[in-house]
């Protein structure tokens, strides 16, 4: 029955050994996520210093991601991963013994060093490891393991929280560091060689990122990933949870509805859409990707009830899905599978967007309505549809970084 194959048929056996340490990264963050500002607290601290220690770790992976991104084309992806994981575990393992506030925020920041390092290390192999044909169904495989550990965490770290403030910590240092050795030891044997060779990007040296800079198709890429850190990240986290209570006057227990319905889509759509983004092309689902996004904001701020609620986090989770593979295959087309400093333009642009996001849309909310918070973010996504009509299809395309050619293919 081909709907019931593995999303791994077919791919490299390094898209599995990622995928998994992405669900055991995303799984650990989301068990140890709960008790970060409760025992920022049990140190005696304010609210907006418990939520420091949050901001940091974000902050800091923000600013270090080109440090990581040279870091690649210097190192290699492989041991920036495993040292980027080390450093997250052993500066949780540490943090979970913090004596002081100020011990655990110097921990939380080192660990979004290590943070910055995994995740654009580990994208850069990814993309690295598997051909152009490939792209689409092996960045919806490592996405989805990201999301299924970010759905599980919490069900666990939620009682362990509960236990005891400090367990947490252990645990997801441990999960890290299991992990980490054994991506370490199975990634040691591969022959990043005969994965080039196969790719055809054998003799191509790492996309300097100003190249990348002038495909517009990397261009519109970014964009549209910081449009997802924005709407799909920042402003549905921070400020969903206070527009289903103040804003619909519902429960909070639809806030979790709404995430649930929108988790589902999201991991139900990755791989079916890796396939067809890999098949029919990149452009035309990062086009729909787009202008679902802004459908979902748009319903959002018109939104007056539970169902139509429920329909904007469900756009929400079709357009993430949609978004999150067409632009990371992109990105892959545009450098040749090759370059540190571009991917880690890509994942701050998503970061960014995450960060100013929220701010903005809850200034928005204090000095106007709710309304007019999600029609800015709706606005943000608008720039995000604009990127993508001048842009090239790159899906098979010799991608074109030099001279005068602004349109990124010829």
């Amino acid at each position: 029955m081909r709907h019931l194959r593995s999303p791994f048929r077919s791919l490299p056996p390094e898209v599995a050994v990622l995928t998994a340490v992405a669900f055991s990264v995303a799984l650990g963050f989301g068990i140890v996520a709960p008790a970060i500002p409760l025992f920022a607290k049990d140190f005696g601290v304010t609210n907006f210093a418990a939520s420091a220690v949050i901001s940091v770790f974000a902050l800091v992976r923000f600013v270090s991601a080109p440090v990581a991104g040279r870091m690649v084309n210097r190192l290699g992806e492989r041991i920036v991963l495993a040292a980027g994981i080390g450093i997250v575990g052993i500066s949780s393992l540490l943090a979970g013994l913090s004596g002081s506030y100020v011990q655990l925020l110097v921990l939380r920041g080192i660990g979004g060093f290590g943070s910055a390092m995994f995740t654009v290390s580990s994208f850069a192999l990814l993309l690295r490891v598997v051909a152009p044909e490939q792209r689409g169904r092996a960045t919806g495989t490592y996405q989805t393991g990201f999301l299924l550990g970010g759905i599980a965490g919490p069900a666990f770290g939620g009682p362990l929280t509960a236990w005891s403030l400090r367990a947490p910590f252990f645990v997801y240092a441990v999960t890290l560091l299991v992990a980490g050795t054994v991506a370490t030891v199975f990634l040691a044997r591969t022959s990043l060689r005969a994965h080039e060779v196969a790719a055809g990007s054998a003799d191509r040296p790492p996309t300097p990122l100003g190249a990348a800079l002038r495909s517009s198709a990397y261009r519109a890429a970014v964009v549209n990933n910081f449009a997802v850190g924005w709407g799909v990240v920042g402003v549905r986290s921070s400020l969903v949870p206070l527009f289903v209570v103040e804003g619909l006057r519902l429960g909070a227990s639809w806030t979790g509805a709404g995430l649930v319905v929108s988790a589902v889509v999201q991991a139900l759509a990755l791989v079916p859409v890796g396939r067809v983004v890999d098949t029919r092309g990149r452009r035309p689902y990062l086009r729909a990707g787009a202008a679902i996004a802004l459908l979902a904001a748009v319903t959002m701020a018109l939104a007056g009830g539970a169902p139509q609620f429920l329909l904007a986090m469900a756009l929400y989770g079709a357009g993430s899905a949609l978004l999150g593979v067409s632009t990371s295959a992109v990105v892959g087309d545009v450098i040749h599978g090759r370059g540190g400093a571009p991917v880690a333009a890509f994942q701050m642009a998503s970061d960014a967007g995450a960060f100013i996001g929220p701010l903005v849309a809850g200034a928005l909310v204090d000095a106007a309505s709710f309304e007019v918070a999600f029609l800015a973010t709706a606005a943000v996504s608008v720039l995000a549809v604009a990127t993508t009509v001048a842009m090239p299809e790159t899906r098979g395309a010799a991608v074109a970084l030099t001279g005068t050619t602004g349109s990124g293919s010829r």
